[in-house]
């Protein structure tokens, strides 16, 4: 669908991001506007997601500082390059755009075997000051490649702002080999597993049931649609087994469980993070006999985007997606919105123009 928004002015002279400077603290600096190449857009960031790494950074857990975090980012194009701006399907000035602001290099063994999630090329950039870059969402205006930019068609930019960890979900389930009619368990029932649960029902599974350890999210989850809620504790006895089991959370004892409550012929997918020094003993013959899969998966590629800018598009996900917003924020009131992102319980927390804050 083509968009109805009043094409946005070019914008000239400086503007603001966010660097987070030590632990719990940020500040807004100014920034040159981003001069496009000629195969890039210029978007004007109408919200960002803050997720996990945000978290960490304005915590402590990460301390890399100063740097500018932000990386999952929607809004309007403003300006298009002059090689790409008359080519089929490249995004067009007031077109709104989820973007993907990592970098992959194409040329390590990994991208050159399509598995770009994986590139070997060390991410980041950094602004013109010096100060780190991790996709420096938390700003006014980004410059993407338009090959990195979706087009989402006139839906909310709070829904837009979900395409990249929506393509990181993309694929993990593409890579689970999830069928239609399995039954699928999603051990964490915050943010990533609820969108497991949202494009695993889309997707045709016979039942997916949410794990977790807060009555509060099981409810919620339970409201969202979930064929079944349980504690770590009761769920083989509720849930039963599980042809799919997604870990989304990083305890201890949930890759157990998971290896507990998976079928035979299964597949156990990793995909959240996971401190360096949990590990696990378990007995080999089980894996082998019973023909259980084990994969690790980690952010996205190109694949997954196309996918889930089409899926933003058609609206399948638009009811399961707004039930995950959980505050809206501008651009000025940063500095709170990580502190609630930080400090309580959340879904997704959006920072930017278009926001609603």
């Amino acid at each position: 669908m083509a968009s109805t928004a009043v094409p946005p002015a070019v914008p000239t002279g400086d503007m603001q991001v966010a660097v987070v400077t030590g632990v719990g603290e940020v500040e807004l600096r100014s920034e040159p506007l981003p001069v496009i190449g000629a195969q890039d857009i210029l978007v004007r960031v109408g919200a960002c997601g803050l997720c996990t790494m945000e978290r960490r950074l304005f915590s402590g857990e990460k301390q890399i500082y100063p740097v500018a975090p932000g990386h999952e980012v929607a809004g309007r194009v403003v300006e298009v390059g002059e090689q790409v701006v008359a080519l089929p399907g490249t995004p067009r000035v007031g077109d709104l755009v989820a973007v993907d602001l990592l970098t992959r290099c194409g040329t390590c063994t990994t991208c050159r075997r399509g598995r770009s999630a994986v590139c070997r090329q060390p991410q980041g950039s950094a602004l013109a000051d010096g100060t780190i870059s991790m996709g420096a969402g938390l700003a006014d205006f980004v410059r993407v490649s338009a090959s990195q930019a979706y087009v989402t068609g006139d839906i909310p930019v709070a829904q837009a702002a979900m395409g990249e960890p929506l393509a990181c979900v993309v694929h993990s389930v593409r890579l689970s080999g999830m069928l239609a009619g399995d039954r699928v368990a999603v051990l964490g029932a915050g943010y990533m597993g609820r969108l497991h649960h949202a494009l695993c029902r889309a997707w045709g599974a016979g039942s997916v049931g949410l794990v977790d350890v807060s009555s509060s999210r099981l409810e919620e989850a339970a409201d969202g649609g979930a064929d079944w809620t349980a504690t770590p504790q009761t769920a083989g006895d509720i849930g039963g087994k599980a042809d799919i089991v997604f870990v989304t959370a990083a305890a201890a004892g949930l890759f157990e469980l998971a290896v507990e409550i998976c079928d035979s012929g299964g597949t156990i997918v990793l995909y959240s993070a996971f401190p360096k020094d949990l590990t696990g003993s378990f007995g080999l013959d089980h894996f082998h006999h019973e023909e259980i899969t084990v994969a690790g998966v980690y952010s996205q590629e190109p694949q997954d985007w196309r996918i889930a800018a089409g899926l933003l598009r058609s609206g399948a996900l638009s009811d399961d997606l707004d039930r995950l917003v959980t505050a809206r924020y501008s651009l000025e009131t940063v500095a709170d919105a990580l502190q609630q992102a930080t400090h309580t319980l959340v879904y997704r927390v959006l920072v930017g123009a278009d926001t609603g804050a």
